[in-house]
């Protein structure tokens, strides 16, 4: 795949945080060429060459997920809209902050990002995924794991209401870690 990247400019960028870490999306489009370039993370994960079709579908992946960049013609303007899993970006995000919590501690002075997903209760640590150990308790259930050496449990206790469901809390030794609210996509 060519690095000669420079000539054509970005006509879309897409940004998306997923349990193995934040996500950039950029693609280039040749309005004259058809050529087609799409960077995942800053790498080439697919580059088209010259072709007659200016409007269509490029399909790739974001790490294990499924997603395509669909051209549209809109009179002389074209648009760009992402999806991913089959959903567009708006609707996998909104799945996806239900399906998974996010913490952003800072534990010895670095920064680090915690997601549980809770549908599996896998729990990633800065894009790696852990193996962590679960237990039950009198309340609902710990999950204990360390970050920097220093203990940590993500504890899930019921609501009491059926609408609220299950509250998941991060605790670094006895400190609650406040919700991350990831204003960018999950």
């Amino acid at each position: 795949m060519s690095n000669d990247l420079d000539s054509y400019d970005d006509v879309a960028q897409w940004d998306l945080n997923l349990p193995d870490g934040k996500h950039s999306v950029r693609f280039q489009h040749g309005t004259t060429s058809g050529r087609r370039v799409i960077l995942v993370d800053g790498k080439e994960v697919r580059n088209t060459g010259w072709q007659f079709k200016l409007v269509g579908k490029e399909s790739f992946l974001i790490g294990k997920h499924r997603a395509c960049i669909i051209i549209e013609a809109n009179g002389l303007n074209y648009t760009y809209i992402l999806e991913v899993d089959g959903k567009s970006l708006k609707r996998f995000v909104e799945n996806r902050k239900k399906a998974c919590r996010t913490w952003t501690p800072h534990v010895g002075g670095n920064p680090h990002r915690v997601v549980l997903e809770k549908d599996s209760l896998n729990v990633w640590l800065d894009g790696v995924k852990l193996d962590v150990m679960g237990e039950f308790t009198d309340n609902g259930t710990e999950t204990h794991f360390m970050i920097d050496n220093r203990e940590a449990v993500i504890r899930a206790v019921t609501s009491g209401k059926r609408r609220e469901g299950i509250i998941y809390s991060l605790f670094i030794g006895d400190t609650q870690v406040p919700d991350a609210f990831e204003n960018e996509n999950l």
